[in-house]
């Protein structure tokens, strides 16, 4: 970072102003303090919610907004919140923006977003199946050059990259390990490789935790304390949202449900165990069985089109892929008692023919109150969930640029 990065650039919050330890000026600046990171860290709220988050009272709170909106700091616009009218509030942009990336197995999707949660720059492109780790990363670079071009956004305005990629990421380290589905990025330390070519700070995390971080900060989930995110695609993971954090457990390696035993029986699957969730549910496996009696092979597009059209092929190895996701999901719903699980992924657009089997499989296999008190929906964020995510991840960081 230059400089002259946004960070330096900015006035001074007021929760950093000099002031006397344990005046009243200086408990309210910690309190405007609290109200920025929240912000910050969550995206927009209403004042209730600003007040839920804090800990501060709804007067305190009313009383702090309306000094940062007169300072510029902050903006409000009327909205609805549970039926009532409420006071949405932003943070006001001040030319600093955060980039989120997704390095998927074939694809790459960048987007750039404000200190306000407003998308100002965004594109995907594609990757061939089975790229290197170079490859990919040097594909990432460019769209990401590209993007901040596009969107007339100098690199020393970027806070930092979040970057998210389909596999298990060792947090103390930032590598790869095994069971990714990109196995060629195995070993690859991707803190230090991509930080060279993108020349901004990064951020690393895998993708079903970029998803869960996604639906509490840009879906309709900003509420909820208690989330699982599971990504349905050629792999097959969940992030866990407890307490209102992302879970990463001891090293980093957490959600790891598309190795959970579904049938002792079953085939061998890419981790070297018998029968594993991914072998009967990821849209690689759905795949492979339709192809074979079709006369071309049939890609992802073609089960959401043939199960829209009611082919009852396809809709029988849907159903049977959401029931053993429904199964895998209760044993996780009975250990965290979730509010919500949000199923996210390529087959997002098969809406009810896919969460509709969610929600027997989850039923049938879990404790019948938490199965009956968990709401399980499809995410309405589609495939920008993991890149928004990763813009997401860069935001919460509050102390880089508060």
């Amino acid at each position: 970072m230059s400089a002259e990065s946004p960070s330096t650039m900015r006035a001074l919050p007021a929760g950093r102003r000099r002031t006397k330890p344990g005046s009243q000026s200086a408990l309210r600046a910690r309190n405007q303090l609290r109200i920025q990171e929240a912000l910050l860290a969550a995206g927009p709220q209403t004042q209730a919610e600003l007040s839920r988050s804090t800990g501060l009272s709804s007067a305190t709170v009313s009383n702090i907004v309306r000094q940062l909106s007169e300072a510029g700091l902050v903006m409000t616009e009327p909205t609805t919140s549970s039926g009532r009218r409420a006071l949405s509030v932003r943070l006001n942009d001040n030319g600093a923006v955060a980039a989120g990336i997704d390095i998927g197995r074939r694809h790459v999707r960048v987007v750039l977003a404000t200190l306000g949660y407003r998308i100002i720059g965004e594109d995907a492109i594609s990757l061939p199946a089975g790229h290197s780790a170079d490859e990919g990363m040097d594909a990432a670079a460019e769209l990401f050059d590209s993007v901040l071009r596009d969107a007339g956004v100098d690199r020393d305005r970027v806070l930092g990259a979040g970057v998210g990629i389909p596999g298990p990421i060792d947090r103390r380290s930032g590598t790869v390990v095994r069971g990714a589905i990109l196995p060629e990025w195995v070993g690859i330390n991707m803190r230090e490789d991509l930080a060279g070519r993108l020349r901004v700070p990064i951020h690393i995390d895998n993708d079903a935790n970029l998803g869960a971080l996604a639906q509490v900060t840009w879906g309709p989930h900003g509420g909820c304390e208690n989330l699982i995110f599971v990504k349905v695609a050629t792999g097959i993971g969940a992030g866990l949202v407890i307490n209102g954090s992302l879970f990463y457990g001891h090293v980093g390696i957490t959600g790891e449900i598309g190795h959970a035993t579904i049938s002792d029986q079953g085939l061998i699957c890419r981790c070297g165990n018998r029968g594993c969730l991914e072998t009967v549910a990821s849209t690689a496996t759905m795949i492979d069985l339709l192809s074979r009696a079709a006369a071309e092979p049939v890609t992802t597009a073609d089960i959401i089109r043939q199960a829209s059209a009611g082919d009852p092929a396809t809709l029988r190895v849907v159903d049977d892929a959401g029931m053993a996701v429904g199964r895998a999901m209760a044993g996780i719903a009975n250990a965290l008692n979730p509010e919500v699980i949000v199923v996210g992924g390529s087959l997002t657009g098969l809406g009810d023919a896919f969460l509709n089997p969610i929600e027997r499989g989850l039923l049938r296999h879990a404790v019948p109150l938490i199965g009956e008190t968990t709401t399980v929906t499809m995410s309405s964020l589609g495939d920008r969930a993991e890149a928004l995510g990763a813009a997401a991840l860069v935001l919460a960081q509050a102390d880089a640029v508060l």
